[in-house]
């Protein structure tokens, strides 16, 4: 039993460290907005993402009663991601405030607030646990899949620049200390959605390697079906899961160097659990 807790101690811990720097990731981004004193082109909707997941996993851990190192960690992500909302908001032009304003109800208001009101007030505790842990699980899978819109990106355009490896190597560490965290925890709503962060992030390190050394070429040269248009491909970050939703790309439109700071300092972020 002691040895036991104690790999949830280690693993609980390892999994912050690593969440709390991949939590930190978009700060070049808003560095670049704080510079140029505008979001434009760049989304709010990662950040938004990453508030609710955030919200989620501290409810279930609040009811599971046994996941501290959840709740720390998602506390964190909750200060950090409305910080970084709150930045987009007072930097954002009028259409992307009522955007974000917009995506706040959505998520972090009515959607909280259906999950919430649906599972709380169920008499079974194990019902609601359980029900609310498929819901999170559910969640974080969707999240992991989003990288797929970069894999793909970096095959056709034979072009890592969106893809930091550095980032690939802590998302894929942060998903093994998860996944280990709960598997201890014998939480496989905390577990499961890691083996396909593990899998898709050493999926991206490989392509990297791969592609690393090859010469760049434009979206527009490798398939004009991907140019990026209007609406940024989103990819996002659970810690988390939790812990996270903060990846973006820039729109085309707005291809100025702070915008393409912000695409490669977040081009393959996922949430963490």
């Amino acid at each position: 039993m002691a040895l036991h807790l104690s790999w949830v101690f280690v693993f609980g811990i390892l999994g912050n460290a690593v969440s709390f720097m991949v939590s930190l990731a978009p700060l070049p981004t808003f560095y670049q907005i704080f510079k140029k004193k505008t979001s434009e082109g760049f989304q709010s909707i990662p950040y938004v993402v990453s508030l609710f997941s955030a919200m989620l996993w501290i409810y279930y851990a609040l009811l599971k009663k046994d996941a501290i190192f959840l709740i720390t960690i998602n506390t964190f992500c909750v200060f950090i991601q409305t910080f970084y909302i709150v930045t987009y908001f007072y930097y954002g032009p009028k259409k992307e405030k009522i955007v974000t304003v917009k995506l706040m109800l959505l998520f972090n208001v009515f959607g909280f607030g259906v999950i919430f009101l649906a599972t709380y007030f169920l008499k079974n505790p194990s019902l609601r646990l359980l029900i609310l842990g498929y819901i999170c699980m559910a969640f974080a899978l969707a999240v992991f899949v989003a990288p797929l819109a970069i894999v793909r990106k970096v095959i056709k355009t034979k072009s890592v620049e969106y893809m930091p490896f550095t980032l690939s190597v802590f998302l894929t560490l942060g998903a093994v200390m998860w996944f280990f965290y709960g598997l201890c925890l014998k939480d496989m709503n905390v577990a499961v959605p890691n083996i396909l962060g593990f899998i898709f992030g050493v999926l991206q390190m490989i392509l990297y390697a791969v592609y690393k050394n090859h010469p760049k070429k434009t979206v527009e040269e490798s398939d004009p079906k991907l140019q990026l248009s209007d609406h940024p491909v989103v990819v996002v970050d659970v810690a988390k899961l939790g812990s996270n939703v903060n990846a973006i790309i820039p729109n085309s439109t707005n291809s100025n160097n702070g915008g393409n700071n912000g695409g490669r300092t977040e081009g393959n972020a996922f949430s963490k659990v």
